[in-house]
């Protein structure tokens, strides 16, 4: 039975191209993928997407706090972890570039460095201070900017001349790279009062903006490739269904990005982009957050689906939490500019849910890092999961 490469990738079947070592130096590095990152991704939006509720909870900034602090002590181990596994096995590293089902979780190094970067701007402060807060969050801008960027153009490059997947195997996955643009929009807009006023503020706006379009128009292209995949071909193999969510991402992200981009306009930009801004902000952003909840609901439905299938856990089970924290940032910016009570208890409720998965992904990763499971070689998916028609 053929198996499709995302799939191999996600269960561990091992990929042909990766030659093995019979003596590897720091052998739990060796299979370590870019794909780690997600958990400092979802970490992150726990904390930032609770410090953006519209709603004030006893000790929840408190507890935000927290998981901005872990998330960064994350951000750290894993960082860590990926340049062991590049200096001790480069030729896995390699394979892992060369493999289309692995190279697009190379934007998640980007997302984890400006999630954190922007949950230390907003909650870290309170621990850090502004000042320090604000040198950590243009570092890890900077950083998460450029590599994103980079991870945008590199990585499709690398699908058309290099991976040439087979038609019809278009997978969530290749949304990652081109995400990550979208992530610095969003972001970004926290960066813009600290600039002096005129043009560095106005510069900086307007290229949040052109990265919001970037990341737009790319998304646009690869969503009816993914429906059509699904159309066509029916389910995704049960180890690639939590993926679906990552569709939630661009979404929720672009929602989320053009209310920033609205509440820091007018001191960067004048009249009438500054109120046009605004505008845009509820004209966009409530239709996408339609689609959005339909997309939640249809990939909830495959997930139990698939749970019922037979789906165990993997680390794509991530992809239950930044998209989703995404969408709670994107609803509490809508109620900040609707004024809308509906907006507010969708952020609510989409909170709780992104904290039940976050909390169940977690205790599932740790469980497989102490027992060994995570970090051991992969192996083949059982007969019958994965679908090939």
């Amino acid at each position: 039975m053929a198996i499709l490469p995302q799939t191999r990738a996600l269960t561990g079947a091992p990929g042909p191209a990766a030659p093995r070592l019979l003596r590897p130096r720091f052998p739990a590095l060796r299979f370590i993928g870019p794909n780690w990152y997600a958990t400092v991704m979802g970490t992150a939006v726990v904390a930032s997407a609770g410090a953006a509720l519209p709603v004030h909870l006893p000790g929840l900034r408190a507890a935000c706090t927290a998981v901005w602090a872990l998330a960064a002590v994350l951000l750290v181990v894993v960082l860590a972890a990926r340049a062991g596994h590049w200096a001790a096995h480069r030729d896995q590293a390699r394979a892992h570039l060369l493999d289309p089902a692995v190279a697009p979780f190379y934007g998640c190094l980007p997302m984890a460095l400006l999630a954190v970067g922007g949950s230390t701007m907003v909650v870290g402060r309170d621990v850090l201070g502004h000042r320090a807060a604000l040198s950590v969050d243009v570092v890890l801008f900077t950083a998460g900017t450029l590599t994103g960027l980079a991870a945008a153009v590199a990585i499709p490059y690398l699908m058309v001349v290099r991976h040439r997947p087979e038609p019809g195997t278009a997978s969530p996955v290749w949304l990652l790279p081109v995400v990550a643009p979208m992530v610095s929009a969003a972001l970004g807009p926290l960066l813009v009062p600290e600039l002096p006023a005129g043009q560095w503020r106005e510069a900086l706006l307007l290229a949040c903006y052109a990265m919001f379009g970037l990341s737009l128009l790319a998304t646009l292209v690869m969503l009816p490739l993914i429906f059509s995949r699904l159309v066509h071909r029916g389910p995704l193999p049960l180890a690639l269904t939590p993926t679906l969510f990552l569709v939630l991402g661009p979404l929720g992200q672009s929602t989320t990005a053009v209310n920033q981009l609205a509440d820091v306009a007018p001191g960067a930009i004048g009249a009438p982009y500054a109120s046009a801004f605004g505008a845009f902000a509820v004209l966009y952003g409530v239709p996408v957050m339609g689609f959005a909840l339909l997309w939640l609901v249809l990939a909830a439905l495959m997930v139990v689906r698939a749970a019922r299938g037979g789906m165990t856990f993997g680390m794509t089970w991530w992809g239950f939490t930044f998209p989703v924290g995404t969408c709670v940032t994107g609803a509490a910016g809508l109620a900040r500019h609707t004024g809308l009570t509906a907006f507010t208890w969708l952020a609510v409720a989409l909170y709780a849910l992104l904290v039940t998965a976050w909390a169940v992904a977690g205790l599932r990763t740790l469980r497989g890092v102490f027992s060994g499971a995570l970090l051991a070689a992969p192996r083949a998916p059982r007969p019958g999961t994965v679908r090939t028609t």
